[in-house]
């Protein structure tokens, strides 16, 4: 999980101020020299923890935050304030051209994940409204036009490809003027890679910049490297000047250094994050909502953003009716868990439930869980149609069947059931907010 190292010694850095109604200085010098090892450790900048460290403890120490009547919540305040501001204060949003038509430039070294970030950044620019078509501008690498086509056909988004031509300027200018001819509204440039910045790249990253004039140039750098994300990005701004960055691969970056590191150092912003290899595991980065998953304050409107792309809309209504008629099923039961993945899996969704700190989710047999999701996915698709609808027709001898066709045992199959039959029981009771079972249900959830 992404900045999983840091979290979990941050969380552990403030955990014996917790509760104390006085902070001593000393309580609060050996909170501050944990944090500044967990960030070095991260591989954060040097520069940006030494900056970092001075200014929380000039803001603790300067309002007299250890006198406070809650000086443990005004000192994680501090830091969490201070790590929003490392990641740049704000969302930095996308900006599109006035005219109707934006032209977004993709840049990077090779084996960031440029070709399959363009796709990833179609998919998104779809949820949003826009009709993006995509350009085959890499005209070195083997096989990376057929790479962008497969992509596009992916994400169901057109791609501009000219074969005949060996030249990157020329082909991003036909793009153009075909994206347009078409309809679309944006055209992703997906530009060459090479193993280290060199001259020859940058001159034609330069000709592509000055011909098609792009409104941004997003770089594409791999979360995984850490500091040498942040030197190629330093790298790519000087000799381009880029709009933003895509950091991919956080979901692998128990670290965070680069995220964390990259706004101070370059002074661009992180425009999104990938955050797994589906093509809908592209992300808008939140400085305020990063801070609070690495404190262990959970990222409420993410997950509720994610919810509500994930879940249809005529579904959720239909199923509500179900439930209303007490008529839920196990295909409902199924399609539940199928949002479930959807929705980026349990280590997603656990990584933005608030409460929950580092040290527990590592408790938590994330594995399990999947495997768990798969074996109750293949009993419920080895029963018939009938069976799914109408469960309490599962007699002894339907229940042998099915364990033998899925694989499983028949006491996985009865562990199954009766999961849907509490689920069941539960949707039963909210569907009528206004009883007294319903209200303690709720409370007990925490609302």
């Amino acid at each position: 999980m992404a900045f999983e190292g840091l979290s979990e010694k941050l969380q552990g850095a403030f955990k014996d101020l917790r509760g104390q109604g006085v902070v001593s200085e000393k309580d609060f010098e050996d909170a501050m020299r944990v944090v500044k090892m967990a960030l070095l450790e991260a591989d954060v900048n040097f520069k940006v923890v030494k900056d970092f460290v001075a200014t929380v403890k000039e803001k603790a120490l300067g309002q007299g935050v250890l006198k406070s009547l809650t000086p443990d919540q005004m000192v994680v305040k501090i830091v969490k304030d201070e790590l929003v501001e490392m990641m740049g204060g704000t969302e930095s949003k996308l900006t599109f051209s006035p005219s109707g038509f934006t032209v977004i430039m993709l840049v990077g070294l090779q084996g960031t994940g440029k070709t399959t970030t363009a796709g990833k950044l179609a998919a998104w620019l779809k949820q949003v409204g826009k009709q993006p078509m995509m350009a085959a501008c890499d005209i070195y690498r083997p096989a990376a036009i057929d790479q962008l086509e497969i992509v596009g056909r992916a994400v169901n988004t057109p791609v501009y490809v000219n074969r005949e031509v060996n030249d990157a300027e020329q082909i991003a200018l036909e793009a153009v003027k075909e994206a347009q001819k078409r309809g679309c509204n944006v055209l992703i440039v997906d530009t060459a890679g090479r193993l280290q910045i060199d001259e020859t790249l940058m001159d034609e990253l330069k000709r592509l910049k000055s011909s098609v004039k792009p409104h941004e140039i997003l770089l594409v750098v791999d979360a995984l490297t850490g500091q040498d994300a942040v030197n190629i990005a330093e790298g790519f701004n000087e000799a381009l000047g880029v709009d933003g960055i895509i950091m991919t691969k956080m979901d692998g970056d128990s670290r965070g250094g680069a995220a964390l590191s990259v706004k101070s150092v370059t002074g661009k912003p992180i425009k999104f994050m990938g955050t797994g290899e589906k093509y809908n595991a592209l992300e808008p980065f939140h400085p305020d909502r990063i801070a609070s998953r690495i404190l262990g304050m959970g990222d409420v409107m993410s997950l509720i953003e994610q919810a509500e792309n994930a879940f249809d809309e005529e579904e959720t209504r239909k199923l509500e009716e179900k439930i209303r008629k007490n008529k839920f099923d196990l295909e409902d039961f199924l399609n539940q868990m199928r949002q479930i993945n959807k929705m980026g899996g349990l280590a997603k969704i656990i990584d933005m439930i608030p409460g929950i700190s580092a040290a527990q989710k590592k408790e938590i047999d994330l594995e399990q869980g999947k495997s768990e999701l798969k074996k109750m996915e293949a009993i419920i698709l080895s029963m018939t149609p009938e069976e799914r609808r109408r469960p309490n027709v599962l007699n002894a001898s339907r229940r042998k069947r099915i364990a033998a066709g899925s694989g499983q045992t028949v006491q996985a199959v009865n562990q199954l059931i009766k999961k849907y039959e509490e689920m069941r029981k539960m949707t039963k009771v909210m569907a009528n907010p206004d009883s007294r079972k319903a209200r303690n249900m709720m409370r007990n959830l925490g609302f």
